[in-house]
């Protein structure tokens, strides 16, 4: 088998530009605005420690925090910022310590990459300031939101924040970041259709649907996937039901022969019987929630398509079996790797690998050139394009390396673990359970538990161990705290609250679901990339 893509990896990311660009809509150029991000290396930076090129690593980290600078006046997506650059900061500073950097006093509640984080993240704040909490797509990073800016902001652009943002706020001790990220994820629950479904693109201004195709792929996906991911993280029941509600809509209404296609969000009519490549996630996120056996029969359905042509066209025509005008390309995407390196977790069927194997001879065969892997731009005569993604290295070959590495650290199962002192007392940290973020970026869901600044959560600390010492008492207030859930979805859509409204009941009743002290859960997770893509709105 050939593994020739994974070993050059490390010297492969920083060959690349300091100042490459993320990518704009579905079929567009990358914007110019994200050069100063320096996003190729906070993008791969989590990826060198995975394939264990540790003084990279350590060298990227030094680079960054000498150069990096989010003062600069340029228009930023607010998903792609908090996706790519917040979630890749924070992954790098939970894993700093793995990867022999020193970190300061208070680790991992302090440290220069956590205050990276933070201000990139305290720089997309302002496009949250709406009527309805849910965000703009785009902020200026040195003025806020610009005042022609759109009020067209797509489904996942809105509810892809809650794992970054709770992170965040956990560590830092500033709630701000899981509010906004809760308020938005609720005006969508708020907004979805009476049949159970929601569209494609919304007027977070007014809350009124300007795209009302609904299905599972670009521009909805990773509001799915973040319920899912949200519910374990935070261990909150609430996120996990209002997903499985939909997953229900979902089977009924978009699924044809363990295909799925894209429905009216209100009348559940087919609009457009096509396979998208983003699409390649759910089979991962079914693993999740314990579909093995659907999850598996979509994962084929899509395999065969890859064997069709070396690899997922953006559009896939259901009925006529062949690529859509204008989306024959192939971007090096990491989704049906992702779900295989999942399923794969689960099942340890060996077609899985075979996924694998083809997809590394694929890469090999048709993208490689002299500077790295490019994009196919045709995979009917296998034409490439002169770019190379950033989700290439933050994903694709991150999930490739570890369907093949079954001892890497993420896969830990609590064997080994870390004991941490931080000044809030002692935590476990990699024990497992990693939690990847859309772009694949691991987050320790440890590392919640170790910074207890927040009030409520030091009254938790003081009820546990009254309980412990086996006061009646005490004990009484534990479960009273334990019964709270963070919010109530409320029982039908179309009913909206203010986000003033949402965050005063949330003062209300401040205690949160949380483990037991000491306790890593141990399971695995899912990700992958969401494009901002008007796939809806253009004339194609």
């Amino acid at each position: 088998m050939p593994f020739r893509l994974l070993v050059p990896l490390g010297l492969l990311c920083l060959l690349l530009p300091l100042h490459h660009g993320a990518p704009g809509p579905e079929g567009t150029a990358p914007d110019p605005a994200h050069y100063s991000f320096s996003l190729t290396l906070i993008d791969a930076l989590d990826t060198l420690l995975i394939l264990g090129n540790v003084s990279e690593f350590q060298r990227v980290v030094e680079v960054l925090q000498d150069n990096l600078d989010f003062d600069i006046d340029v228009n930023a997506s607010v998903f792609e910022t908090n996706i790519r650059v917040v979630g890749g900061l924070l992954s790098a500073h939970l894993l700093s310590k793995k990867a022999g950097v020193e970190v300061e006093a208070g680790w991992p509640c302090s440290g220069p990459l956590l205050r990276m984080a933070e201000e990139a993240a305290r720089k997309l704040l302002p496009a949250f300031q709406t009527p309805t909490g849910m965000p703009y797509g785009t902020v200026n990073l040195l003025h806020g939101v610009n005042p022609g800016e759109t009020p067209v902001t797509c489904t996942a652009g809105i509810g892809t924040f809650i794992v970054e943002f709770a992170t965040l706020s956990s560590l830092t001790g500033d709630s701000v970041f899981e509010e906004k990220a809760r308020v938005a994820l609720m005006r969508l629950w708020e907004s979805r259709s009476d049949i159970g479904l929601v569209g494609n693109h919304i007027d977070v201004l007014t809350g009124k649907w300007v795209a009302q195709d609904a299905g599972i792929g670009a521009g909805v996906d990773s509001y799915f996937e973040y319920l899912v991911k949200g519910a374990i993280l935070l261990q909150d029941k609430k996120l996990m039901t209002m997903f499985l509600e939909y997953n229900k809509a979902i089977r009924n209404y978009t699924r044809f022969d363990d295909w799925y296609l894209w429905v009216q969000m209100y009348k559940g009519t087919v609009s457009m019987p096509v396979f998208q490549s983003l699409e390649a996630y759910w089979p991962g996120l079914q693993s999740l929630i314990g579909d093995i056996d659907n999850a598996m029969k979509t994962f084929l359905n899509y395999y065969t398509v890859w064997k069709q042509f070396g690899g997922l066209p953006e559009f896939y025509n259901i009925p006529q079996g062949y690529t859509v005008d204008k989306r024959e390309g192939y971007p090096l995407r990491p989704e049906l790797i992702e779900s295989a390196m999942y399923l794969y977790r689960a099942t340890g069927d060996p077609t899985l690998l075979e996924l694998g194997r083809d997809a590394v001879e694929s890469i090999e065969k048709i993208s490689k050139v002299e500077c790295g892997f490019a994009t196919i731009k045709d995979l009917r005569d296998h034409k490439l394009d002169n770019r190379m993604e950033s989700f290439f290295l933050a994903e694709t070959v991150k999930y490739l390396y570890l369907l093949f590495d079954p001892t890497n650290f993420i896969h830990n199962n609590g064997s080994t673990f870390d004991a941490v002192i931080t000044p809030y007392g002692e935590c476990i940290l990699g024990a497992g359970g990693y939690i990847f973020n859309t772009e694949a970026h691991p987050i320790d869901p440890a590392a919640l538990h170790c910074c207890r600044r927040l009030k409520e959560e030091q009254w938790e600390v003081e009820d546990l161990m009254r309980e412990f010492y086996s006061l009646k008492r005490s004990r009484s207030r534990v479960q009273k705290t334990i019964s709270s859930g963070p919010w109530e979805p409320p029982a039908g859509p179309g009913t909206f609250s203010s986000p003033e409204n949402h965050s005063r009941a949330r003062e209300k009743k401040p205690a949160k679901q949380r483990i037991p002290l000491l306790s890593c859960p141990s399971q695995p997770f899912t990700s992958k990339l969401a494009l901002l893509g008007q796939v809806f709105l253009d004339s194609s």
